[in-house]
């Protein structure tokens, strides 16, 4: 299994329990972003820098993940596409989505779409905070053990 994370919007507090976790379970991480990012030394952990443009991170990483792997994202077509390839997908706040939710999700995100231009003010997304950061964490955790159980 490898972990592969849109980083552009990824927070901070998700980076740091990703480092911890690969070097504790020596899992392979990467972090695709438009912007160069500073991650820690570590054989287990890198960063990859896409061209800036629309969609780039999530191209690279539905090229390059592969059925088994975990990628981290809150993009929704970036999950359908890599849950088709077999991924597993863990949302920044700890919801794991998957074949059974994705078309769910995916049917939303039109909808809201739909909306918001027609005019509709939508809204945003709560705030992240330290609850959907330790939901994120033990969520990781459990995905990271069954997968050493192996």
């Amino acid at each position: 299994m490898k972990l592969w994370v849109d980083a552009d919007a990824c927070p901070v507090a998700i980076r740091e329990i990703l480092y911890r976790a690969a070097r504790r379970t020596e899992t392979p991480l990467t972090l695709v972003a438009n912007q160069w990012l500073k991650v820690p030394p570590s054989p287990w952990i890198r960063a990859i820098q896409v061209p800036a443009g629309f969609d780039e991170a999530d191209k690279r990483i539905a090229a390059e993940a592969a059925d088994g792997d975990l990628v981290i994202t809150a993009d929704v077509p970036l999950a359908a596409l890599v849950i088709a390839k077999g991924a597993v997908v863990l949302d920044p706040r700890g919801e794991r989505l998957d074949a059974g939710n994705i078309g769910e999700r995916v049917a939303m995100r039109d909808f809201l779409d739909t909306l918001r231009s027609g005019g509709v003010d939508t809204g945003g997304p709560a705030a992240f905070t330290s609850a959907d950061a330790k939901a994120f964490a033990d969520r990781l955790d459990g995905l990271l053990v069954r997968r050493a159980a192996r």
